[in-house]
């Protein structure tokens, strides 16, 4: 599933192509996303793009009128492409750009969205959504006020993302590592230095992959088609029973609600 830096990738890939052009329209193949396409995009026609911004795992794309919202799900991805080409099965929607470019969605399971929202602030989807963790909102100080009392595992306690948004599976796991931090530890244990450490480490981690392009995924390709290349330097997601980069002891893995955590049971205490 593409996570915040994919998503950030995507962003910063497609801006300079949709700011100050036109989108002419809206070419909806398969109406039937996550949630149905918005009928204001499918009516959408010749409205300029006054900007492209994300929150969480959600693409801005802003209008006059509003703002198109765009989820890339489980595997979706949007690429520019110079002109318009044959659309495969599974790209449901095209943005025609002025100037002949055309913004495309793939999706071949489907789970992703484009929603219409009149205005941000009333928008369900972005509703009770947490601080970005790159923001000066999230600190050391918000996380330990967050977590006081709290008897959930550390790990799906950061990926709620009423919490922090945008910190999924891989880079819960990848933080909690570079912090040291047990993954089987209640997220109430976490002391005030601890605390400072992790949301530091949370940033630095999210910024060196957004930086990096973005992991690797099957699904994922950046708008110019290119892959990110942050996946090979991780850590502990992915490497179970192979030998850690700091101590040589191996990977583990464990089942925390439906998702799986990787670790090092030597290195986080």
């Amino acid at each position: 599933m593409p996570e915040l830096p994919e998503i950030e990738t995507s962003r910063r890939g497609i801006e300079p192509y949709l700011v100050n052009h036109r989108i002419i329209k809206a070419i909806v193949r398969q109406p039937k996303l996550r949630w149905p396409v918005s009928p204001q995009i499918i009516a959408l026609e010749n409205q300029p793009v006054l900007s492209v911004q994300r929150r969480a795992k959600y693409l801005l794309i802003e209008l006059p009128d509003g703002w198109l919202v765009g989820h890339l799900g489980m595997s979706g991805s949007v690429r520019i492409l110079p002109e318009f080409l044959e659309a495969g099965k599974h790209d449901h929607v095209d943005f025609l750009i002025s100037g002949g470019k055309v913004l495309r969605y793939t999706d071949p399971r489907r789970f992703g969205a484009w929603l219409w929202a009149d205005d941000l602030e009333t928008c369900s989807a972005l509703k009770h959504l947490g601080p970005e963790p790159l923001s000066d909102e999230f600190s050391g100080a918000y996380l330990l006020k967050k977590s006081q009392g709290k008897k959930t595992l550390i790990k799906p306690w950061l990926m709620d993302n009423k919490l922090v948004v945008g910190v999924g599976n891989i880079y819960a796991s990848e933080s909690l590592f570079e912090a040291r931090i047990s993954p089987l530890r209640a997220a109430g244990t976490l002391t005030g230095s601890e605390a400072d450490n992790l949301a530091l480490t949370i940033k630095r981690v999210l910024q060196r992959s957004i930086e990096q392009g973005g992991t690797t995924l099957r699904d994922f390709l950046q708008a110019d088609g290119k892959p990110g290349y942050f996946a090979q330097e991780l850590q502990v997601y992915g490497r179970t029973g192979e030998p850690c980069h700091a101590c040589g002891e191996l990977i583990e893995s464990e089942k925390h609600g439906q998702r799986t955590t990787f670790f090092c049971r030597h290195c986080q205490r």
